[in-house]
């Protein structure tokens, strides 16, 4: 396989962005029968489309407004620019994608490992392994938080640690007996509608109680704040890990860079509308989720309900993408164990990953503060880092120009910055929330 002249000539910073659709994509193997995937009955670029927009427009979002919070209206730059480099880096994972020897590269732990061999599969692993977990785990904080506020003066006010156990327990009964991803790929479209119907009541509850918020306090820029908010936006664009599945069942894979950066893009005009409204409303007062922000009524009972079905049927996507990994890996196969011991080895795995995952969550029953840590360890690194390592790695070095480089090297200091600053900031917030005489709710 050979580079494409583009890239030959070190000039495919632009052209690759969105003109890539109109080249000839001598380096990426699409449509070949021996070396791509099946893509007969693929689906069309609107499906992937929407695919997209469902996988990454989550719950990140209602922490965006406390990103204005941490880091000022500047932060606003810091979303426009994490789109641009979510997008670029999208495209890019494409290209690595058809960079196998022999075939297609399905996963993103495969693209590592080609890249940089076993360690940096393992690497790979241990970064999306933040993502597969830590997100449920802050899906099931979030959700004992709901129910427990919703409930509020009812008997069923029973406490987060609780309402804790008993979605574990629903999630880890979903998870025991899901054999593909495919299975709950459903549960995108419905997480889709919960959160945007979310927004908008967030927004016009925001607009209604607007008048009584009259003497919020602004500021424009908080430099020390910025690791700590460019931490929380790229969990708001998390989805690198998940990309070669979307473009996998593309009839035309050719349409993935105009596809990736519309979705992306459409998930940036939600950031941008919600962040600015719970910011502009409340000011330094917005917390995280920000629809608590909001007065009390039925419509922020509504919101909150849609909100926590959305977390309930999204966490068994993220916890079976990681058990089929390990159990790759484990090489559990009713082939090798027979029907009824892996259905056992299987139930025995998932239920301790869901233990742990339980554990961790009652342990940190802090939402905004895990959203912080999960998007500045795990988010920084797979999003902005691993992937320009991985397309140097795999397409070379010498034949990209120095704007490009420059580029590159721009990606890598804003994911370095978010890591390293950003993951420090958090686990001082954790310790502090911690120091602060925080009781657990039994």
């Amino acid at each position: 396989m050979t580079d494409t002249k583009h890239e030959k000539a070190g000039v495919d910073f632009k052209p690759d962005f969105l003109s890539i659709t109109s080249q000839n994509n001598t380096d990426s193997e699409c449509g070949k029968n021996e070396y791509d995937v099946d893509r007969t009955n693929g689906g069309s670029s609107f499906y992937a489309y929407f695919n997209v927009v469902c996988l990454v427009a989550g719950t990140g979002m209602l922490g965006l407004p406390l990103a204005l919070k941490k880091g000022g209206w500047a932060s606003l730059l810091m979303i426009l620019l994490a789109w641009w480099m979510s997008c670029y880096t999208a495209i890019i994972i494409q290209k690595c994608m058809y960079k196998g020897k022999e075939r297609r590269l399905a996963s993103f732990k495969e693209i590592a490992t080609e890249a940089f061999g076993r360690i940096g599969g393992y690497i790979s692993f241990f970064f999306t392994t933040w993502i597969y977990l830590g997100t449920p785990i802050l899906y099931l904080v979030l959700a004992a938080q709901n129910l427990n506020q919703i409930c509020a003066g009812t008997a069923g006010e029973i406490g987060r640690l609780p309402w804790t156990i008993i979605w574990c327990v629903f999630d880890g009964i979903v998870l025991i007996f899901i054999k593909s991803t495919n299975n709950v790929a459903w549960t995108s479209a419905l997480g889709m509608v919960a959160i945007m119907a979310t927004i908008l009541i967030t927004i016009v509850l925001a607009g209604i109680d607007a008048p009584n918020q009259m003497n919020t306090h602004h500021d424009n820029v908080i430099w020390d704040g910025f690791p700590i908010a460019l931490a929380t936006i790229s969990f708001s664009f998390s989805g690198n890990v998940v990309y070669p599945n979307v473009e996998g069942v593309m009839k035309n894979p050719k349409h993935w860079p105009i596809t990736i950066v519309g979705g992306l893009s459409t998930c940036a005009i939600m950031y941008l509308a919600i962040a600015v409204c719970g910011y502009y409303i409340y000011g330094t007062d917005v917390i995280n989720p920000v629809y608590n922000s909001t007065p009390d009524g039925i419509a922020k009972t509504i919101a909150i309900l849609l909100i926590t079905v959305n977390v309930i049927v999204s966490a068994p996507i993220f916890l079976a993408s990681f058990a089929l990994d390990v159990e790759n890996m484990l090489n559990v196969t009713v082939e090798r164990w027979g029907k009824t011991k892996e259905f056992l080895i299987r139930t025995a795995l998932r239920t301790a990953i869901m233990v742990f995952v339980g554990a961790v969550g009652i342990l940190i029953p802090f939402f905004d503060l895990l959203m912080s840590l999960i998007g500045a360890f795990a988010n920084c690194g797979v999003i902005l880092i691993l992937p320009v390592l991985f397309y140097y790695r795999l397409t070379g070095f010498r034949n990209k120009n120095i704007i490009l480089h420059f580029w590159h090297f721009l990606i890598v200091l804003v994911g370095l910055v978010g890591l390293i600053f950003g993951t420090w900031t958090a686990i001082e917030d954790l310790i502090n929330a911690f120091g602060d005489g925080y009781e657990y709710e039994i």
